[in-house]
């Protein structure tokens, strides 16, 4: 009991409560535009950290990482371009209910089933970060190579049009993040003689020119649609309780999955959320409902997405070991001011790693009314004219583009993908599994080449490790599933009547 009081001491400090709400409002504000990212916004934040306390450091690492993978949602609902990529899973979806007039409905459940996301996850990294680090630990090369082979069927599973079109797509992708020289073997592919692309195709670049820049061209090249209801929003979080009562085992699913990849070093809220929207349209009753404004798959994916930035804490913690980009960043932080990770850091410093808990569950808590604030500012740019806010988004992508990289050659990578993307998008192949691709890729890569040097070249040890061998099944069963499907299809109609 007295190093819980110890903990609410040093939360309730001026200096930790500022620290919380500035970085919050700052978290919801960058998360919210297109191409500055949730990695990047608490990249930036390092800076500030020099001058804050152990405690006001490590508070604004939380609380901004968490408002701005919620508030990512909102640019995708409105606009259907996804503010972090993380939101890109179900971004389709929200715009959806958008256009359907549930505007309300999609932002509320990204923002409800958000919060209550990151107090489970909270609660995992309280009750299980021994067993769930110890889990993570056990995973080599060969598990690696099968979970990131699994996030990748995940393309050709969230896909509305021809699984066909979503593989050819993920290949795409897989083709894309083979460029560079960050390869097993250490040597330039397709750079073409260009140093700007010795370091590969950034995932950021990617991302803002198929959904940002791809959606500009469209609204070019069509008339301008019927506007929204010119109206207030209503009440954010009408609704929500009857979502949360209606889709019970969606959102305890999607914890689950979120706090089990999140404590996965490298994988990270944005695997969570293709997941998670993918065991929800698999296993939904209707499955025929999603991509045209099925909430179902938001509950499960926005709950997924915030529990797993809490469980990448766990690894992190406990041995340094980074959960995914974000938590690489807080390691740094955290041995900065002098709360060096490991076991002694939750019997030396125990007051301090509750004050962190405390800062988690109050970072989500005070994102209920901070993203409902965030949420009616952001509802304004429905009621501007498409050619006054086409301009800005073209602006905002260009200036996160070129933040990523400072070079202008990720800008003009933005302009690529945003060509690409259209006529993908013309033709019915979905991006999505493009960017899914781009993000997978290296990992796949990384993994199979580095097993296969331990392995002497046999790839029997990718099916006799235990858990190598679940994890082998589900992608396997992921990659035959639209053969079954199809097959089962083709034999119930040459059923005799």
């Amino acid at each position: 009991m007295g190093t819980l009081l110890d903990a609410l001491a040093m939360v309730a400090a001026a200096d930790v409560l500022i620290a919380i709400m500035a970085s919050a409002v700052y978290g919801l504000v960058v998360g919210s535009l297109p191409g500055l990212s949730a990695t990047m916004a608490t990249a930036l934040l390092v800076p500030v950290t020099f001058y804050l306390s152990p405690i006001a450091a490590v508070a604004t690492i939380i609380t901004a990482s968490a408002m701005a993978i919620f508030s990512g949602d909102i640019p995708g609902a409105l606009m259907r371009i996804p503010g972090t990529p993380a939101s890109a899973a179900y971004t389709d979806e929200a715009y959806a209910m958008t256009r359907k007039g549930q505007a309300e409905l999609a932002l509320g459940a990204g923002l409800w089933f958000s919060a209550i996301g990151g107090i489970v996850g909270t609660l995992s990294l309280v009750l299980m970060a021994p067993l769930l680090a110890e889990m993570a630990l056990s995973f080599s090369t060969y598990e690696y190579f099968w979970l990131a082979l699994l996030g990748l069927m995940c393309a050709t599973l969230v896909a509305r049009s021809s699984p066909i079109k979503a593989i050819a797509s993920m290949l795409l992708g897989l083709l894309f993040a083979c460029v560079g020289i960050e390869n097993p073997g250490g040597v330039p592919r397709f750079t073409f003689g260009s140093t700007d692309l010795l370091g590969g195709i950034e995932v950021i670049p990617a991302l803002v020119g198929v959904f940002a820049v791809s959606e500009v061209m469209r609204a070019m090249t069509t008339p301008e649609p019927p506007p929204l209801p010119r109206r207030r929003f209503g009440s954010i979080l009408a609704g929500q309780w009857g979502l949360t009562k209606k889709y019970q085992w969606p959102m305890w699913r999607g914890n689950v999955i979120g706090i089990i990849i999140g404590v996965l070093p490298g994988a990270g809220a944005d695997m969570a959320a293709w997941v998670s929207y993918a065991m929800s349209k698999r296993f939904s009753k209707e499955p025929e409902k999603f991509g045209t404004g099925h909430p179902e798959g938001l509950v499960e994916a926005g709950a997924s997405n915030n529990a797993s930035l809490a469980s990448g804490w766990v690894p992190a913690l406990l041995f340094g070991i980074p959960g995914d980009t974000i938590t690489a960043i807080a390691i740094g932080v955290l041995y900065m001011k002098g709360l060096n990770p490991g076991p002694t850091l939750f019997t030396e410093r125990a007051s301090s790693m509750y004050a962190l808990y405390i800062i988690f569950v109050l970072a989500n808590i005070i994102m209920i009314p901070l993203g409902i604030a965030m949420i009616r500012l952001a509802s304004l740019v429905l009621r501007a004219p498409r050619a006054a806010v086409m301009p800005v988004i073209v602006l905002i992508c260009a200036v996160g583009s070129f933040a990523t990289g400072n070079n202008l050659f990720s800008v003009m990578l933005v302009g690529l993908f945003g060509i690409i993307g259209f006529v993908m998008d013309r033709n019915g192949y979905p991006v999505a599994a493009m960017v899914l691709g781009i993000v997978m890729g290296t990992m796949v890569e990384q993994s199979f080449v580095t097993s296969l040097i331990k392995s002497d070249g046999d790839i029997l040890p990718f099916f006799e490790r235990p858990v190598s061998a679940v994890l082998a099944a589900m992608a396997i069963a992921a990659l035959l599933w639209p053969v079954l499907v199809w097959a089962m299809r083709r034999l119930r109609h040459a059923e005799p009547a």
